[in-house]
């Protein structure tokens, strides 16, 4: 909802980001299609549509938000703790509202965790799919986050610097 406010009240148009505005609307709506993925991900695998059963797909993709949640949270985490210690930052840019964000990338991991742990038992797939998941998501992630923004360079939709 967050990524749809942004793009409704045209929020980056103005400030300090607003060369950069067509460019995080594209990942504002990249955002926004990826939890979409991510919740029907989350739908199908708890209801029983018999023309949706697809155990392998749906196993990747469990797994997939789990590692791939999972890991962003682990850095979020590490952040706050470089900070913490000094190492990066300084503890005083630790706020409630950045405690709460993390917590929440924290319950979603472990909630997606939950639904791929039962998806796989319930369903008896492959421990393959699972390892997939695990491994491939966050690399196609982090590739996709980074074609996109060469992408929107290339396109003359961000600046160069």
């Amino acid at each position: 909802m967050v990524n749809v406010v942004f793009e409704v009240t045209d929020y980056f148009a103005e400030g300090p980001l607003a060369e950069y505005a067509a460019g995080i609307t594209v990942m504002n709506w990249l955002v926004v299609g990826f939890k979409a993925l991510g919740a029907a991900v989350a739908l199908l695998s708890v209801v029983n549509i018999p023309k949706l059963h697809l155990p392998a797909l749906m196993t990747v993709l469990l797994w997939g938000a789990f590692a791939t949640l999972g890991l962003y949270a682990l850095g979020s985490v590490t952040q706050a703790l470089g900070m913490i210690s000094g190492f990066a930052g300084n503890a005083g840019q630790i706020n409630l509202k950045g405690v709460g964000y993390v917590f929440m990338f924290l319950l979603a991991a472990i909630g997606y965790g939950f639904l791929a742990v039962s998806y796989s038992r319930r369903h008896y797939t492959r421990r393959g799919y699972a390892i997939l998941g695990v491994v491939g998501a966050p690399v196609v992630l982090s590739l996709i986050l980074i074609a996109v923004p060469m992408l929107l360079f290339t396109l003359g939709l961000i600046p160069a610097y």
